[in-house]
């Protein structure tokens, strides 16, 4: 494979490196087991690749790609959707005050709880592992978890946040900005770069993360491929 920077290619770093475990194989292709992600990589454009690419998704269903330019669609397969999205990094994290809550780790004992507040939030694709791609962090009100954060993609020396969720009845109480703080500060102190995406049109997201101290290090396309529709 060509050498790159991780962060240009997170899923294909992390799927050929600390995430390989999670990974399901077709030849030159891989993809997050569909119980955990929905990203997938390619080792080339060559055309026996691409046909990896498109058993993968008629196995495994939808995968997806975040890197700068649309991936080759190869024989078999549609682009399903595309949005535009923004890759942000932190070098130093600038959290300011946060309110005093308490937060926990969650674990598998909450992959229920997590799972239906990410399907009512929509924080991006999340599945009934995604939980296991790293350390998740929970806020809880009367025995219910109201939000949440943690870590998804690990490209070499980065990790990214992913997850961010409040759930409505608890929005506007700075949980989000608590959460990112904390899987930030974690993050950065194993000496890696925290890391996230988002969409372009996201204005509140994109601002919050500013004022923690992310930067917009790219632009992104969000990619979503699936299987070519019979005629």
């Amino acid at each position: 494979m060509t050498a790159v920077d991780p962060l240009d290619l997170p899923a294909r770093s992390a799927l050929y490196g600390r995430h390989a475990a999670f990974a399901v194989v077709q030849g030159g292709a891989r993809r997050y087991h569909p119980e955990v992600g929905v990203f997938a990589a390619i080792d080339s454009h060559a055309p026996e690749v691409l046909a990896d690419l498109a058993a993968l998704v008629a196995a495994h269903g939808d995968v997806a790609f975040l890197e700068a330019s649309v991936p080759p669609i190869g024989p078999g397969l549609r682009i399903v959707s595309q949005d535009l999205g923004v890759q942000m990094v932190c070098a130093e994290l600038r959290p300011g005050t946060l309110p005093d809550v308490p937060i926990r780790p969650l674990g598998d004992s909450d992959a229920g709880a997590m799972l239906a507040l990410a399907t009512l939030t929509e924080p991006g694709p999340f599945f009934a592992r995604t939980h296991q791609l790293g350390d998740f962090l929970g806020i809880e009100q009367d025995g219910r978890l109201r939000a949440m954060a943690g870590e998804r993609m690990k490209p070499d020396g980065g990790t990214e946040i992913s997850g961010v969720c409040t759930h409505p009845d608890a929005r506007g109480r700075g949980y989000a900005r608590v959460l990112l703080s904390a899987v930030a500060t974690r993050i950065l102190a194993r000496g890696e770069v925290p890391f996230l995406h988002a969409y372009a049109s996201n204005d509140g997201a994109i601002a919050l993360y500013r004022s923690l101290g992310f930067v917009l290090r790219r632009e992104v396309q969000m990619t979503r491929l699936g299987l070519e529709e019979a005629r």
